[in-house]
């Protein structure tokens, strides 16, 4: 065996020092545990998008957001690229992101340009509380976090399924109109996601005889309507929104103003945006349609 002087074994523990900092230094750069850097980096175009993004763990591969998205608080850390449904081309060539997803493009041909940038596209169909599910879990797949997004959907699943028994018990169903906005006066008709969370609420939607998403409507339409319930899903400048609707002439004949059971001071996307806070905007409706 050959024999080695004391200065090349120097050397050799040198170099053998060397590979193993090299070799760390790799890993930290690298980490196969987290494996980031294998992760698709995202541009969402709708505020539930972005929710359910965050909700799955996948917000760190978050590279765009619209103006309209605004929670959760570490969403307003991501650069705005647009308006919802309306992306701005020319920042999304500059972040070139892997994936833009989207529910609703403002203009369907932007699509083909998104394309024409090289990037891939992605619709996430959600429209009732029962495809919340199922998005969260497509999103899920698109980002890599396929075991936290399943894991969510399955609660979801579940507290939607507890929310069905509780209304088989249930004898009566107060009529409910959600004020979504009050100049001009809109709400939500059978088709739309709002129905379907005062339903799974316990209630009945005034809206429910027109078939159409949201509609305007007359003051007249709601006091012919007669709801037990109201709930003003915007903010008043002047004064409480609830406290405009008692004032309202012509509207003390309606029961809900009689019995003050009208509400304000929500967070409204929990009730107009289709996403992983579903059961909490549920619950709310719940309680204001139990309340006495």
């Amino acid at each position: 065996m050959p024999h080695c002087s004391r200065s090349e074994n120097r050397i050799l523990f040198f170099l053998f020092l060397c590979a193993v900092f090299l070799v760390a230094g790799c890993r930290k750069e690298n980490p196969g545990s987290d494996k980031t850097d294998n992760r698709p980096k995202i541009v969402s175009l709708a505020p539930s998008v972005t929710e359910m993004i965050f909700a799955v763990g996948a917000g760190d591969q978050l590279a765009g957001r619209t103006s309209a998205c605004d929670w959760p608080a570490e969403a307003e850390k991501v650069p705005v690229i647009g308006a919802f449904g309306r992306p701005s081309m020319e920042m999304l060539a500059s972040i070139h992101p892997d994936i833009v997803i989207n529910v609703d493009l403002e203009d369907e041909r932007n699509s083909d340009k998104i394309r024409d940038l090289g990037i891939r596209t992605e619709r996430i169909d959600c429209r009732t509380p029962d495809d919340i599910p199922g998005a969260l879990r497509t999103i899920g797949r698109l980002t890599g976090h396929e075991r936290k997004a399943d894991s969510l959907a399955a609660v979801i699943e579940k507290g939607l399924a507890k929310f069905r028994n509780d209304n088989l018990r249930q004898k009566e169903k107060p009529l409910v109109y959600l004020e979504i906005w009050d100049d001009p006066f809109w709400t939500g008709g059978k088709e739309s996601y709002t129905s379907a969370l005062i339903a799974y609420a316990g209630g009945r939607n005034i809206g429910d005889s027109v078939r159409k998403e949201y509609f305007e409507i007359s003051q007249e339409w709601v006091i012919e309507q007669n709801p037990e319930v109201i709930a003003c899903m915007y903010m008043s400048k002047e004064t409480p929104a609830a406290e405009g609707v008692l004032r309202r002439p012509g509207w003390h004949h309606i029961d809900a103003v009689k019995q003050k059971r009208v509400f304000d001071g929500f967070d409204n996307s929990l009730f107009l945006r289709p996403g992983p806070r579903v059961l909490e905007g549920i619950a709310q409706l719940q309680s204001l349609i139990e309340k006495k």
